[in-house]
């Protein structure tokens, strides 16, 4: 195969790892947020005897600054995260709702990564997909998560100037081969 055929193994790009290593990471994170809120609101009704918004709320109106404390630094780890899995949750709508294989991609990555509880193996995951994907092998599966991953990359961290010309390169060919 020559090297202007030869396809790109995207597996080599980093953002596929950041995907791949973030998605194998999900569960926990969302579980480590949801403690981490728990135990904030926890903290404040034994401290204050209130709910953590009340509390807040009564110490913005009263104008009081919370710049510097611990409360104040929690309460920022917490959002960052909360904003981090809001993004994640945003980029697998879009794979979901405007990608042309989006809806089996996201039943992939759903069971294999997002479902709240994790399934034992790929016998497990397969059954789960068998209602959103007829006739699905290891094979397909396996091609269609490694597809999901690298499609979910490209919307969490955007496609690079070299995608886009493989990408034009792939509409006109005669164009952009006569220019490179």
């Amino acid at each position: 195969m020559s090297v202007r055929n030869k396809k790109p193994d995207f597996t080599e790009d980093p953002r596929y790892h950041n995907t791949w290593r973030l998605l194998k990471r999900y569960r926990d994170v969302v579980w480590s947020l949801e403690l981490s809120v728990l135990q904030l609101k926890n903290q404040f009704h034994v401290e204050y005897g209130c709910d953590v918004d009340e509390f807040l709320d009564s110490l913005y109106c009263a104008g009081a600054d919370l710049s510097g404390t611990d409360i104040e630094q929690y309460a920022r780890c917490v959002e960052r995260s909360n904003k981090m899995l809001k993004l994640v949750q945003g980029a697998v709508s879009l794979l979901r709702s405007k990608h042309k294989n989006g809806e089996a991609l996201y039943w992939v990555l759903y069971y294999t990564y997002l479902s709240p509880q994790k399934l034992e193996n790929v016998d497990e995951i397969i059954e789960q997909l068998r209602p959103h994907m007829h006739d699905i092998s290891y094979r397909t599966y396996y091609r269609r998560r490694k597809e999901a991953v690298y499609t979910l990359s490209t919307i969490l961290w955007g496609y690079t100037t070299r995608d886009n010309i493989k990408l034009l390169d792939e509409f006109f060919p005669h164009e952009a081969t006569t220019e490179n």
